[in-house]
């Protein structure tokens, strides 16, 4: 007796039972190989979509399926030159090996420099089985990648904070906001009202939130930002952005950054231009890598815990790729470390 088929004489696919459980195709793929987290409301959803459908995984597929790679890749759209000098994707990825290692996997690291590329990268890696899952960087506004992930039906973990979907699991970073809103209020208690801000590339979700907090602590305060400068986050820009702002009439009295490595280079800038900090100019960054307890003065920055973001991550992927690890522990709220960059405003 031959299988069912479904419209026009074709057989069933995978698709399809996805379609009408209304669930990804990883997730029937989870609910026929005992693999993953779903609940049994879903499991039976999809197992009764797929019996209607007159659908079953064939062997050799399945066979394919369970030869595990034990590799899961990282992907980062950043410029070479950018991550080169950007210590946040090593503590990031310390984060993510020391969870990895142990347990046998090894991680991959792409660095793509745009969408269309990213997009490909992500079908190859499916098509060909090269990895198990990946970890997605950099939650950007209209992200296209989760829809993708869960089309191809590799498992992957998209790190940035919820925006009311749930096509792809998310590790948050935290409230973003507070950690901004807590430096600007920082220096506001050290008589600051000229603060400018340094940020990073606008189509970053995580741009937008601290941009908005940033502002929204000012205007508590009575107060406008002095000046809010985008950036790719390479120290080229960085060192740019500052010159403007310090080359002005009327120069800030604190400069904010998006991460330490901006930062580092804004004090590097001031100093040059002969300028103190913090006594002409305060500085204060983001991260809390760990360069930023090496400079003089040390550097005042939030702290978001890159290496738990990291693990977490890591541990996520694990239980989609049907490993048995505890639940991943998320990160809290960003808090200020308070050092020798920040002082009294000037005058």
């Amino acid at each position: 007796m031959s299988a069912p088929t479904g419209r026009a004489g074709r057989r069933p696919t995978i698709k399809a039972v996805a379609a009408a459980a209304g669930v990804s195709t990883a997730a029937v793929s989870q609910a026929f190989n005992h693999k993953g987290r779903l609940s049994e409301a879903t499991r039976r959803r999809i197992l009764d979509a797929a019996l209607q459908l007159g659908w079953s995984p064939s062997a050799p597929a399945a066979a394919l399926r369970n030869a595990r790679t034990r590799s899961l890749a990282l992907v980062v759209r950043r410029p070479t030159d950018v991550l080169g000098s950007d210590p946040h994707f090593s503590e990031l990825i310390t984060g993510i090996e020391g969870e990895l290692a142990p347990r046998g996997y090894g991680l991959l690291l792409h660095l793509v420099t745009g969408p269309p590329e990213e997009h490909a990268l992500y079908e190859r890696l499916a098509a060909e089985g090269r990895v198990d899952g990946a970890v997605l960087t950099d939650a950007r506004e209209d992200d296209t990648r989760p829809a993708l992930l869960a089309r191809l039906g590799l498992p992957a973990v998209l790190l940035g904070s919820p925006d009311g979907t749930a096509v792809l699991p998310r590790i948050g970073l935290g409230d973003q906001g507070a950690g901004v809103t807590e430096a600007v209020r920082h220096l506001l208690e050290l008589g600051h009202r000229r603060i400018a801000y340094v940020a990073g590339p606008p189509e970053l979700q995580h741009t937008r939130v601290r941009r908005a907090a940033f502002e929204n602590a000012l205007r508590e305060a009575g107060l406008r930002p002095f000046a809010v400068l985008h950036t790719d986050f390479s120290e080229r820009r960085a060192v740019g952005a500052t010159e403007a702002l310090l080359d002005a009439a009327e120069r800030p009295t604190a400069l904010v950054y998006a991460n330490d490595s901006m930062a580092v280079c804004g004090i590097g800038t001031a100093q040059r231009a002969g300028l103190r900090v913090p006594r002409d100019v305060s500085v204060l960054g983001y991260d809390n890598l760990p360069l930023g307890s090496w400079l003089h003065p040390r550097l005042t920055t939030v702290d978001q815990q890159v290496q738990r973001v990291g693990a977490a991550a890591a541990r996520m992927l694990l239980a989609l790729c049907g490993e048995d690890v505890e639940e991943p522990t998320l990160t809290g709220r960003p808090r200020l470390v308070v050092r020798e960059s920040t002082g009294p405003a000037p005058g």
